[in-house]
């Protein structure tokens, strides 16, 4: 029930819920507050005084927007709506002597910091602070810390907002960053001197409001103002989340969060932000083709007709990668298709069904995972596969949602009930009465790593079967951007990866990196970076990366969403489709669109619901059918969480951070 309640601020009456506090009534007036420690995201601290407001009959001295709610004010005599002043004198008299104790001890070393001009405190400083200091003491300077290859740290800038601290420990689940000291004396420091051992620390850097923490890789490379901004999305998961990316001439130089409730909230993982290296490094920049047994640099007219001269008369077949858009799988299907062949997106041999929307996109959405109060995972470790949404399942935890898991045991950053590790945990699950529990919303979300063996449509019936007894609603959590769209139109073959090579004389090769080909087969890859997929191939057609192409991606929960261009591909490489449009002409059988806008005119004709950007359509299918489970024991999908893409394997950052994790991981623990 509401408990909706009048207020008026700067001479403006609205009525909002009583349990708000009154900055965000305040945000709700449209009146602007400053606030250095409050995030809406995280605990309320109180600690910064930056966002005081006066209660007017309220005690006479200002009060803290942040932690004071709208039903603690005291109506007025006359029982009129309690009344807030904004700016008043005293509360700039306020903000003015909290501005003038923040800059006591920071440095002001604004032209050499790399938040300048983004930074909350120079901004507000301007906005709310005074002239003058009447500060002549000498400033107190503090050791800098140490928290690994992302986050960089000055932390004489600090002003103890403790924004990272409460990050760090709320929502992504490690304990390395705290308080100590009182006063003069309190400082932001990490327990024993450890690095953070966390794949969301980066976000961190987003939330600080001064220069005290940075992002190290992006260090004095580049100004605010400098930068062209895209917003776009991220493919270095199956979440989709929303991103921008900064990018200054040709360089991607960095990538941040956008905003989105529905799916990444403000956060993204440390790949997708520290991942932007591997843009510029091992790009195919060039097509090649294979002569006399060595990759040749050619013309795109000799790689095309290469390709071409391979393709006709011959049995051909597509395969899929992790990051392809899906106008370009789309392009593939109907190029491979003309040609008599076969396409396949399912290149980890998942066993999801085909043309069964509610089977291989679930019917949960990730929002579902908030009010959940039961989350059973099954064959996942979500803290790897897609951290965001692990941070999400983490919040519904800590509000009282109960967590199981079937699968290998893993430091998931919340307790779980762990039901035991292979099919027949999954099996003892069926067999009980859920009565009880069918009234509360829950949600089962069954990984990659459970559908990969033979018996994978077995385990996802079992797990609809569990959804439907407990009353949940499904969530399948992809490891693979490019999957489920390339699942909606349809570019998957009956018996999975096998079935479609089986006695092909030319595979087409989309970006398939994870794939082994063997010998005999002529290979024609086409891809961004020289990984795999490139030493195998015979014909190399490089295209563009995700940063670098407008696309479509279909995100787990079936949520289709625009990645558009932020830059453009290195050296001759071209857009995705427009090889496929080109090599069509050549292999004589031409495609029917010459631009992209036709070409998503005729994706959409076949799969409608594609056109509706960032809607989650309806997910139809009926359940499959209950067969045997096997016995075998659930295996993680990722085996290396910084390593799982083209992009990745070229960045040196992720290297080394993989490096840091394989390190960690071998350390012998000291005798307790």
């Amino acid at each position: 029930m509401s408990d909706l309640r009048k207020i008026n601020i700067d001479g403006t009456e609205i009525e909002v819920d009583g349990a708000m506090t009154l900055i965000q009534a305040c945000e709700e007036a449209g009146v602007e507050i400053p606030r250095f420690c409050y995030h809406e995201r995280l605990s309320i601290a109180g600690n910064c005084r930056m966002c005081l407001v006066e209660v007017v009959g309220g005690p006479p001295k200002p009060a803290a927007s942040c932690a004071m709610q709208v039903r603690d004010l005291r109506p007025g005599p006359e029982g009129q709506a309690p009344q807030v002043k904004t700016n008043s004198p005293m509360v700039k008299k306020a903000r003015e002597g909290v501005m003038e104790f923040m800059l006591i001890n920071h440095p002001l070393d604004c032209p050499i910091c790399d938040q300048g001009g983004e930074c909350d405190l120079q901004d507000q400083a301007m906005a709310y602070g005074l002239s003058g200091s009447r500060f002549k003491e000498a400033k107190r300077a503090v050791d800098d810390l140490d928290l690994g290859p992302l986050v960089s740290t000055t932390m004489t800038r600090c002003i103890s907002c403790t924004r990272c601290v409460r990050f760090t420990t709320e929502v992504a689940g490690i304990t390395q960053m705290g308080q100590t000291g009182r006063g003069e004396d309190a400082e932001i420091t990490s327990y024993l001197n450890q690095t953070l051992q966390s794949n969301l620390q980066g976000n961190i850097i987003d939330l600080c409001p001064v220069g005290a923490l940075t992002s190290k890789p992006y260090a004095f490379t580049a100004r605010p103002w400098e930068l062209t901004k895209t917003e776009t999305i991220d493919v270095m998961d199956a979440l989709g989340s929303n991103i921008r990316v900064d990018t200054k001439g040709r360089e991607v130089m960095r990538v941040l969060p956008r905003n989105h409730d529905g799916v990444n909230e403000e956060w993204i993982s440390d790949k997708t932000r520290f991942v932007w290296d591997g843009l510029r490094r091992q790009r195919l920049d060039r097509p090649y083709v294979r002569v006399d047994g060595k990759l040749k640099p050619a013309t795109w007219a000799e790689a095309l007709s290469a390709a071409a001269a391979a393709m006709k008369g011959k049995k051909v077949a597509g395969l899929i990668g992790d990051l392809a858009p899906v106008e370009a799988a789309f392009a593939l299907k109907q190029l491979v298709e003309g040609l008599g062949g076969k396409v396949e997106c399912r290149t980890d041999n998942a066993r999801l069904p085909i043309g069964n929307r509610a089977g291989y996109a679930g019917t949960a959405t990730i929002e579902d995972i908030d009010s959940a109060k039961f989350i059973q995972l099954i064959g996942t470790n979500p803290r790897d596969e897609a951290p965001v949404l692990n941070a999400r399942i983490r919040k519904a935890w800590l509000s009282g949602a109960q967590v199981g898991l079937v699968g290998q045991p893993a430091d998931l950053t919340y307790e779980y009930a762990h039901v035991g590790t292979g099919r027949a945990a999954l099996e003892s699950l069926l067999d009980k009465d859920y009565g009880a529990v069918k009234d509360a919303p829950s949600v089962v979300i069954v990984g990659q790593g459970a559908l990969r063996e033979a018996d994978g449509l077995a385990v996802l019936a079992a797990a609809q079967k569990l959804a439907a007894d407990t009353g949940s609603k499904l969530m399948v959590l992809h490891t693979a951007a490019s999957r489920v769209g390339a699942m909606d139109i349809g570019a998957v073959t009956e018996g999975g990866m096998a079935a479609a090579i089986d006695g092909a004389e030319v595979i087409y090769n989309l970006g398939a990196d994870e794939v082994e080909i063997d010998a005999g087969a002529f290979v024609i890859y086409q891809g961004s970076h020289g990984d795999r997929g490139a030493h195998r191939a015979d014909v190399i057609l490089p295209g563009a990366a995700y940063t670098e192409e407008n696309g479509l991606f279909v995100n787990t929960e079936g949520r289709p969403q625009l990645a558009m261009r932020a830059a453009f591909a290195p050296g001759e490489a071209k857009e995705n489709w427009a090889i496929l449009r080109a090599l069509s002409a050549e292999a004589g059988a031409q495609l029917g669109y010459d631009s992209l806008a036709q070409l998503r005119q005729a994706l959409v004709a076949e799969v409608p619901h594609l056109a509706r950007i960032d809607e989650v359509a309806e997910k139809d299918g009926e359940p499959l059918e209950r067969d045997k489970l096997g016995n075998a024991d659930f295996l993680p999908a990722i085996k290396d969480f910084y390593l799982t893409n083209p992009i990745a394997r070229a960045s040196q950052l992720m290297a080394e951070l993989s490096a840091g994790v394989k390190a960690r991981g071998s350390e012998a623990m000291a005798a307790e």
